[in-house]
Formats: C-alpha cells, sequence, structure tokens
C-alpha cells in the first residue's frame, strides 16, 4: 500500500483545493496522460462549455485510475492546460474538481494556460500522477 505525506508548510498561503507539498512512497506510480473531453466512442463532449469538458475529463481520469486499480485518493500530482485560460474560469473548473478529488487531502496541482490543445472543440485537459501501493 502506498503511503502519502501531504505537507501543507508554515509560511505558505493554505490552499483548501490543493496541496502544496505530497510526499509519496509505493510499489508502482502511474503516469496518466492527459485527458480531454472525449467520450467512449472518440466525440468530444460539451463543446464550448468549460464546466462539462471538465467533468468529461474528470470522469476519464477516473475510468484510467480504476482500470489501474487506483482511486483520486492515490493521486499526487495534477496539472490542467485551459486554453486560453482567464482567471475567472478557475471557479468552475474547482467546482467540478471538488466533485472527484479528496477535500482533505487533494493532490499537489498545478494549472497552466495555453493557445490550444490538440483539437480545436477542447477547452482543457487534465494529466496525473498516482501512486500505488
Amino acid at each position: 500500500m502506498s503511503k502519502l505525506r501531504h505537507i501543507r508548510p508554515e509560511g505558505m498561503a493554505n490552499a483548501p483545493s490543493y496541496t502544496h507539498v505530497v510526499g509519496a512512497s509505493g510499489a508502482e506510480t502511474l503516469y496518466i496522460s492527459g485527458q480531454v473531453a472525449i467520450d467512449a466512442d472518440g466525440n468530444t463532449v460539451g463543446s464550448g462549455d468549460l464546466a462539462a469538458q471538465t467533468r468529461q475529463v474528470m470522469e476519464n481520469l477516473q475510468t484510467a485510475l480504476r482500470a489501474a486499480g487506483a482511486t483520486f485518493a492515490d493521486v499526487v500530482k495534477i496539472t490542467t492546460f485551459v486554453v486560453d485560460y482567464e482567471p475567472a474560469q478557475r471557479a468552475a473548473i474547482a467546482a467540478v474538481r471538488a466533485n472527484y478529488l479528496p477535500q482533505e487531502n487533494p493532490p499537489a496541482s498545478t494549472l497552466v494556460g495555453v493557445q490550444s490543445l490538440a483539437a480545436d472543440d477542447w477547452l482543457i485537459e487534465i494529466e496525473a500522477i498516482a501512486v500505488l501501493g
């Protein structure tokens, strides 16, 4: 079983939606490719709707984690890429993420604004790293 340490360093602002430092030890590390808003048939979900696309991305991540015998509790780091990012969009993303990520010990997290993704319809892509025991 993996052992995770969620560290909230003194002298840094407490961030309830992510953890500044996550230490992990375990027998297997999973690197999950960036997931986008496509369904099992390869169709884009939620064209033009960031919240709907974020939900599909999180569902895809959940499916990938389950396939490896993991859950979001095993995720130690996520990186989010958002097309033409504006800070006002963060609330929509955070509201969806809150339904999937552990509230007490969320993973380390980075959000990056990008010019575009691999397809014109995609607004968001999220990759994850998880540690299993």
